[in-house]
């Protein structure tokens, strides 16, 4: 990146000294991986300096290129109305300045990564890696009034089911949305896990995350048969510093962002690793067709149908053809549940 491009990392703010101090050390990271631009840091509200802080000391600099980076997880309302109306009144006082806006870390294969890094090493300290099929994953969204953003939470929770191979796994909120933390716990605590891994997925600490914890020794204190596992926030997790600078490079170089970054064929999904770069062939040609006219069956040439969905190997005779294994396919209640409810 050119050095007379500076960067601004626009964060919330928290009343925590801790979450401050956690985000200024998440700029100074990004210093680090950028060593040869001006980075600055400020906040919205709670905490300095502010916003304007930052790009005002830019400015006095003498940069007159600045891209910023909303240090956001989801985009809400801080995201899509606050940060964008601190930035517009600024760039309006400022015409002779160039401002880059990027986009906040949102759905990223890098977040999961590192979110599954967190949750992974929850259960290996509590002595659980090797049992996930009685482990029961409850993530934690802030919670807004936003239910895309909602809704993002909840993607994560699939994302991090599906690739750790879980036994179960719900979402949960923090505040302002539902279900609540408290009465999320108590929902799944019927379910019958052994244990019940709590995963914030929050940037930093502060009064929200205590409160999830506590919750969490409020619910254990109900539950005693079942093992509850506090899971750590992301914080400056190598992936997530890596997912900020290259927010960076979209906002500079004005990259298009195309939903295959989350494809399995393209990047190493979690849980999916093996499957990058198979070879782009349809696993479906012999139900080509079928319910378009005629006898609703038009399969060309001989195929004897043998079609295992337990195990994913479809054989047509001798077109020996397959899918690639799913990576959970013992799972208790996947594949061959359903082969065996007559399927």
């Amino acid at each position: 990146m050119d050095r007379d491009i500076a960067v601004m990392l626009c964060g919330h703010g928290s009343r925590d000294d801790t979450a401050v101090a956690e985000f200024a050390n998440l700029a100074e990271r990004i210093r680090q991986r950028l060593p040869h631009n001006a980075v600055e840091h400020g906040y919205l509200e709670f905490a300095t300096p502010v916003i304007r802080d930052g790009l005002d000391s830019l400015y006095a600099r003498g940069f007159r290129r600045i891209v910023a980076i909303p240090g956001m997880l989801f985009a809400a309302g801080h995201t899509k109305n606050d940060i964008p109306s601190v930035l517009n009144q600024w760039a309006a006082e400022h015409p002779d300045v160039e401002l880059m806006v990027g986009r906040e870390l949102a759905i990223d294969l890098r977040m999961i990564r590192a979110a599954g890094a967190r949750v992974a090493q929850a259960l290996r300290d509590a002595g659980a890696a090797d049992d996930p099929h009685n482990t029961l994953l409850v993530t934690v969204g802030r919670g807004a009034s936003d239910p895309d953003a909602n809704a993002n939470v909840a993607k994560v929770t699939r994302l991090l089911w599906e690739g750790l191979g879980l036994g179960w796994a719900e979402t949960a909120y923090s505040g302002v949305t539902f279900p609540l933390v408290a009465p999320a716990l108590r929902h799944v605590a019927r379910l019958g896990y052994q244990r019940i891994v709590v995963f914030p997925y929050f940037l930093f600490t502060g009064i929200l995350v205590r409160r999830i914890y506590e919750h969490t020794d409020a619910v254990a204190a109900e539950h005693p048969g079942i093992a509850f596992v506090k899971a750590g926030y992301l914080n400056d997790h190598d992936l997530v510093v890596d997912t900020v600078v290259d927010r960076i490079d979209e906002a500079v170089n004005g990259r298009a962002v195309m939903n295959c970054s989350l494809c399995k064929y393209r990047e190493a999904m979690l849980g999916f690793e093996d499957q990058v770069g198979l070879p782009q062939t349809s696993h479906h040609h012999h139900v080509e067709g079928i319910g378009t006219g005629g006898d609703g069956h038009q399969h060309h040439g001989h195929h004897d149908h043998d079609h295992r969905h337990d195990g994913h190997d479809h054989r047509h005779g001798s077109d020996d053809h397959h899918h690639h294994p799913y990576p959970h396919a013992d799972h208790p209640l996947g594949p061959r549940s359903l082969g065996s409810a007559g399927h």
